[in-house]
């Protein structure tokens, strides 16, 4: 079965420039990462993810095929897989593959378009399973998932949960938890924590992909809340961290300006920063802090041996 419940637009917009209004009122600036997210923005992290500085998308497919077999042992027959956050069908597919008897594949992804075209590819690839895509805000998760008596594997790769500070993550773990139901457990990726100069270069590719993406949340502010954002007067700029492990990027005015959105005015002065996104990075003691203030404990972590990289099993 291929489902899709969209979200209605008019509500997407109004939480879009509810967000937006409020982030940019605030001081510093700043926005949360999941508006990057319409067609465009999807497409465009696409390309990122095929980058030869983006290492985390190959690195955590690798580590699924290297760790498959493995996973499927701790993971057990017979789950059904909810994954957030799937932007493409490629990992779903790999780790279906992977484990003994699915018993089905749920998808929760903001962007519609995304979210239909991740469970057509599931359902073209397992025809005799049970798959459903659904257009939602995972971070706004209510109730208990229905997809059936079967119990449930989360999946969350891609090192989203880096995009949240540590409280909200470990809310966003304990909302999963209540989500998945009993005796539920959770995949996850996580990037690791390493060489400065590598890290930036994910965020700051040379051929200037990185910097459409975080632009584009200026461009789809534009069309849909009736923004006037000059797109040449803001430069993109990734930078690392390390007080609070993470890499943050931002969007830099590059003179004093004002914006207007929605009717309302902002003010910008040369330098000043939109911080639109924070990417956060692990080490083993932040990722068992992290589960157990979410609501889980570790079973088990793999982790690739170049560019690091975990995939983590938490047991409710």
């Amino acid at each position: 079965m291929n489902e899709l419940s969209p979200l209605r637009p008019q509500l997407e917009r109004a939480l879009f420039l509810e967000d937006m209004v409020a982030g940019l009122s605030r001081t510093p600036k700043a926005t949360p990462p999941k508006w990057f997210y319409d067609a465009e923005g999807s497409a465009l992290f696409g390309e990122i993810t095929r980058l030869p500085e983006y290492y985390p998308t190959r690195t955590e497919m690798a580590l699924l095929d290297s760790a498959g077999p493995d996973i499927a042992v701790a993971v057990g027959p017979g789950r059904t897989v909810v994954e957030y956050g799937s932007g493409s069908a490629a990992k779903a597919v790999k780790l279906l593959s992977a484990l003994a008897a699915p018993a089905g594949y749920l998808c929760v992804e903001i962007d519609p378009g995304a979210a239909r075209a991740t469970a057509a590819e599931v359902a073209k690839v397992f025809p005799d399973l049970s798959v459903r895509g659904v257009a939602g805000d995972f971070t706004h998760l209510e109730g208990e998932v229905a997809v059936g008596k079967a119990p449930r594997l989360g999946f969350f790769p891609g090192s989203t949960i880096g995009n949240f500070p540590p409280e909200e993550a470990a809310r966003l773990l304990r909302t999963m938890r209540k989500h998945l139901g009993k005796g539920a457990q959770l995949l996850l990726g996580a990037d690791l924590i390493k060489d400065r100069a590598e890290l930036e270069a994910a965020y700051d590719d040379a051929a200037g992909v990185t910097a459409r993406f975080n632009k584009n949340l200026l461009v789809r502010a534009n069309r849909e809340l009736g923004a006037d954002f000059d797109l040449d007067a803001f430069d993109h700029r990734a930078v690392w961290n390390a007080e609070d492990a993470r890499v943050e990027m931002h969007l830099v005015s590059r003179k004093d300006q004002t914006a207007r959105v929605s009717g309302e005015t902002f003010a910008f002065a040369a330098g000043e920063t939109i911080h639109t996104e924070s990417s956060y990075k692990f080490d083993q003691a932040r990722l068992e802090a992290l589960a157990t203030a979410g609501g889980w404990r570790i079973e088990k972590t793999w982790i690739a041996p170049d560019h690091p990289f975990a995939l983590t099993l938490l047991a409710a």
